[in-house]
């Protein structure tokens, strides 16, 4: 008896998820609302120069000029995708160690460590109080890739 009802989750989990498949157009491994986000397929990356300037002087420990916040939370809102909010805050913190020349572990700016300004950025939206996607479910608006080492 067991069998029949394994095998019916079985497929009723492989029609949900070849439905989803074909709703999000799956066309490789990397597929789904994320994937609009890709600058491979046009997507333009927001340089999100206000959240640049916000997560510098956080990170310092600096006061953050109210025109400075309004302006990041206003250019992460304007993100119509929100899928691509925390991939584009990824993007300028790379281009941020970039341009600084930073390594694993070093100090970005005086005073602040490279896994503190991680840190800061992935709690950007959280701060603006701009929605992000949450697969957890757990209600944290702090970007997903703040837990791992290499961004």
């Amino acid at each position: 008896m067991w069998m029949k009802t394994v095998f019916w989750g079985l497929l009723l989990f492989m029609l949900v998820a070849t439905t989803m498949a074909v709703e999000y157009g799956a066309r490789s491994h990397n597929s789904g609302p994320w994937s609009w986000c890709d600058p491979a397929t046009g997507y333009k990356v927001s340089a999100l120069t206000g959240c640049r300037a916000m997560v510098k002087l956080q990170c310092v420990g600096s006061q953050v000029p109210e025109t400075v916040l309004r302006d990041c939370c206003q250019q992460l809102a304007d993100i119509n995708n929100e899928w691509c909010r925390c991939g584009d805050l990824s993007s300028m913190l790379r281009s941020v160690y970039q341009k600084l020349g930073v390594r694993e572990g070093k100090e970005v700016l005086p005073g602040c460590r490279k896994e503190v300004m991680k840190l800061t950025a992935a709690s950007v939206p959280e701060v603006c109080k701009v929605p992000i996607p949450n697969p957890s479910g757990d209600g944290a608006g702090v970007c997903y890739w703040a837990a791992y080492p290499d961004v």
